[in-house]
């Protein structure tokens, strides 16, 4: 493990000369995936000189004991090699968690899509509820949301909306949100009091920059259009709305958010580059799953991951098992415990095919 160790501090000390470097910074691209790295590996940095300063204090206490040329130093040995030896196991564990190889997509930010599924208008509302969710964990996370178009439900919610959430490691935090989730209530618009069961289905994209996908604008069909909703005065009056289309792929995306033409296009080209990615993205995730089975999947978009059943207040996420009875606060953001599961479980798989490494 110190071998690990050593490359790392050296390549963390490589980088660190590295993002200074003139030729560097002028290099957008890889000064952007450098600063990526150096974030990353600092944290490992930290634990090794923790995990070098507790060695060290394990061998001296060890010394000072085999000496016990002092009683009151001897004793104050014994405590420091207690302490020492009780923080390493768990040190060494954290320190193998972190040595994992991290996906690259991890880093980046993310657009989410969220679509009514079955269920009519009872759909469109679970949508706009799941919507709400998502923004209040983001919140709490410190990350930034910003609606890119959406499409309301007849009765409340959305039959479709999209955003962008920008902060730090977000793909990594919620691409195991991708899937089918479910709920199990009485709709609002149900007279008689029965349980319906609708769905939604939720896609997280890894944000693509310009640098990681080239599109060229000869396959790009670009149409502008008046833009609906809520918005004041200028909606339906001003052309200000963009739908994109990518004519090799069939692929389209559009942004109605913003009042500005200019921004809107901006925004619907990040929508765009961000599906391209995510389709070669999904490629390899494919080829990856022929090589293991994983519980937990970031690129299975029709799979059935998560139910919220309201009449027991239950939240259950089907891939590992994980039930919680506490589906007041989830949806109003608390997704912490859900999300740190499904984190655990994917990196024990990591950990597992990497054993052999240790």
């Amino acid at each position: 493990m110190l071998d690990r160790l050593q490359y790392a501090k050296q390549r963390f000390d490589e980088i660190s000369d590295l993002i200074i470097q003139p030729d560097v910074i002028a290099d957008q691209k890889r000064y952007v995936l450098l600063n990526q790295e150096y974030k990353s590996i600092k944290a490992l940095v930290d634990k090794r000189a923790e995990y070098i300063l507790i060695l060290a204090n394990i061998e001296e206490a060890t010394g000072i004991i085999a000496d016990n040329s002092d009683a009151d130093m001897t004793e104050m040995a014994k405590m420091q090699l207690d302490e020492a030896k009780e923080r390493l196991p768990q040190l060494e564990e954290e320190i193998k968690f972190m040595l994992i190889p991290k996906d690259a997509e991890d880093a980046k930010n993310v657009m989410v899509e969220i679509r009514a599924g079955t269920g009519g208008d009872e759909a469109s509302i679970f949508a706009g509820d799941l919507f709400r969710m998502y923004t209040k964990y983001c919140e709490g996370q410190g990350w930034r949301t910003s609606v890119v178009d959406m499409n309301e439900g007849t009765s409340g919610g959305f039959k479709e909306v999209i955003f962008e959430v920008t902060g730090e490691d977000v793909y990594g935090t919620l691409k195991f949100e991708a899937g089918v989730h479910r709920v199990q209530r009485v709709p609002q618009t149900e007279t008689q009091g029965r349980v319906h069961t609708s769905a939604a289905t939720v896609m997280v994209l890894p944000e693509a920059e310009e640098f990681d996908v080239q599109i060229d604008m000869n396959d790009v069909r670009v149409d502008f259009f008046c833009s609906s909703g809520p918005g004041g005065q200028s909606v339906n009056t001003t052309k200000s709305a963009v739908r994109l289309t990518h004519i090799p792929t069939g692929l389209v995306a559009q942004c109605q958010d913003q009042k500005s033409q200019h921004k809107n296009k901006d925004k619907a080209f990040g929508v765009l580059r961000s599906r391209l990615y995510e389709q070669e993205l999904a490629k390899k995730q494919a080829e990856d799953a022929t090589k293991r089975t994983s519980q937990v999947s970031s690129g299975d978009r029709s799979a059935k991951i998560r139910t919220y059943n309201y009449a027991q207040g239950r939240v259950t996420d089907h891939r590992v098992g994980l039930t919680l009875y506490d589906l007041g606060n989830i949806m109003n953001g608390d997704i912490q415990k859900i999300v740190d599961e499904l984190q655990l479980v994917n990196n024990m798989e990591k950990l597992k095919e990497a054993s052999e490494v240790f």
